[in-house]
């Protein structure tokens, strides 16, 4: 009966330790995620440092097309991350920036508010919606 409680209590130990460092990577994630999230509104992009195809969708977006993937671009941006301001579903759109040499939509996105011509509200992603950086005009 010893050797049985002995290897309970070990098993126990082992869980315990387990679930605490589950808790722990969770609390750094979430600390990752608020990070992020806090670069949204404190690390803004000026146009001019923009890539040259994202100034010309953010114009495209501004003149209401046409734009180079109708099927998807001006399609609803979910913001499931939460790294974008909180807002009703369906209040962000997103569109494509070209990357050259990518053989499809590449990772370079702008989601911009709604109505998406006139919302002054723009933020740009190079990563494919990991991190993204407000569009300073």
């Amino acid at each position: 009966m010893t050797a049985r409680l002995l290897h309970l209590l070990r098993l126990f130990i082992v869980l315990a330790l387990a679930v605490g460092f589950g808790t722990a990577a969770a609390r750094d994630h979430r600390n990752d995620y608020r990070h992020e999230r806090e670069a949204t509104e404190s690390d803004p992009v000026a146009l001019a440092a923009l890539p040259a195809e994202a100034r010309e969708t953010l114009a495209l977006i501004k003149r209401g097309g046409p734009f180079p993937y109708p099927r998807k671009d001006g399609s609803t941006f979910g913001n499931f991350e939460k790294r974008l301001p909180l807002k009703p579903r369906g209040y962000y759109r997103e569109y494509t920036v070209p990357t050259p040499g990518s053989r499809d939509r590449g990772a370079r996105r702008i989601v911009a508010g709604s109505p998406p011509e006139t919302s002054g509200e723009y933020y740009y992603t190079d990563d494919h919606y990991r991190s993204f950086r407000r569009i300073k005009e």
